[in-house]
């Protein structure tokens, strides 16, 4: 006989509600991967409780364990639980490793984020991978790999695959757009991503790609470099007259002055022969170290689909600077604020915490959040105003 859990508590309280557009509605659609038989908890009440926790500072699965039993009276009033129970860090454990079908929680996730008002409706998506630490075997230098699309504008992931061990990002992107709808997005990735398939793939699509030209493209690279390059001319003949177009910025912060200069061109159309190129360009940075005046200088490549009309020297910066966003929004947080690296769950419980550690930094920004930490601590301090961010519409 097949037991089937049920999809929340027996609430055995009146008065409990939630709205169904919130994440406690998304979670609700979860299948519980685990035999019914025995069980205490419902799958949606484990995950909302780990949320609460990491919401509110914690971050192992023994912190969350302790921070659920010195709540779980009040807890249990917020979630109209039938009686105050707290599990053992072993259940959260159980829960993660076996209880959820990593595909389905993916799905729902970006699902949840999809789903809400204007959302999806910045223009940039930035695709970039992140080693889980904390997988890395003792002697060995390679764990979990997980390669997501980011809305680094909304601060939400659109879908996130695993790396298989025996293949590099390379691949796994093509099964990364093929999640999204690329139809009037641009796309961003380091150098790595600057691959003809990849290009081809995101612009049949209906989007558009923005890549960094390095090392692994020498002829690509090496053709942008002498174009942009200082031009020797025989003597009696004019330099050749060139298209370029130049767009800079200037800041200053973290100690340091910071200038950027974006030169673009169309004249390696056709040259190249990259699929659906149409614009190649030059990102000269210069960084003054303000407190002794020490000067690092590098210049980079880059190409792009994007025509002249539709993005000029200005929105190519952007675009470029916009890649980061996924390094600072998301990545950083990840293993700075959440410590995501720090997490000793192994296989698929580790890829379950990377996507409550994407929902709840998906869920801030919502709220307008900008200092992570801070809100952490206002949740600790604020249970109910915790709990209403997962029962109520995101706002």
């Amino acid at each position: 006989m097949k037991y089937t859990p049920l999809s929340f508590e027996v609430n055995l309280k009146e008065g409990f509600y939630f709205a169904m557009d919130s994440l406690f509605s998304a979670l609700c659609t979860l299948h519980d991967q685990r035999d019914a038989r025995g069980l205490r908890y419902a799958l949606v009440t484990v995950l909302v409780l780990i949320i609460l926790a990491k919401l509110s500072g914690q971050d192992g699965l023994r912190g969350i364990a302790q921070w659920v039993r010195l709540r779980k009276e009040k807890l249990a009033e917020a979630l109209a639980l039938s009686k105050p129970q707290a599990p053992h860090a072993t259940t959260y454990s159980r829960v993660l490793n076996h209880g959820v079908e990593i595909d389905e929680f993916e799905q729902v996730a970006n699902g949840f984020f999809a789903g809400l008002p204007d959302a999806g409706q910045s223009t940039v998506i930035n695709l970039d991978g992140k080693t889980l630490r904390g997988t890395i075997p003792a002697g060995q230098t390679r764990g979990q790999h997980l390669l997501a699309a980011y809305l680094p504008e909304e601060g939400w992931v659109l879908a996130e695959v695993e790396v298989d061990g025996k293949e590099n990002e390379i691949p796994a992107s093509l099964r990364l757009v093929k999640y999204v709808d690329l139809r009037d997005k641009i796309i961003t990735g380091d150098a790595l991503l600057t691959q003809r398939e990849l290009s081809i793939q995101i612009v049949e699509a209906g989007g558009e790609y923005v890549w960094r030209v390095k090392d692994n493209q020498p002829q690509l690279e090496h053709d942008i470099a002498a174009l942009f390059g200082q031009e020797v001319c025989t003597p009696g003949f004019s330099p050749c007259e060139k298209d370029f177009q130049t767009a800079s910025t200037c800041e200053k912060g973290h100690g340091r002055l910071e200038q950027r200069i974006l030169t673009a061109s169309s004249m390696l159309q056709d040259y190249v022969k990259w699929p659906y190129a149409a614009q190649v360009f030059q990102i000269e940075r210069r960084f003054v170290r303000i407190s002794d005046g020490h000067v690092l200088h590098e210049i980079g490549y880059g190409i792009t689909s994007l025509t002249a009309q539709e993005a000029n020297p200005e929105r190519l910066l952007q675009v470029v600077r916009q890649h980061w966003g996924i390094e600072n929004g998301l990545h950083y947080r990840r293993d700075d604020t959440l410590r995501e690296d720090r997490c000793r769950l192994r296989g698929q419980g580790a890829h379950a915490m990377a996507v409550i550690n994407n929902l709840i930094l998906g869920l801030l920004r919502r709220s307008g959040v900008v200092n992570v930490p801070d809100a952490r601590r206002y949740y600790e301090a604020n249970l109910q105003d915790a709990v209403n961010l997962a029962l109520l519409s995101p706002p």
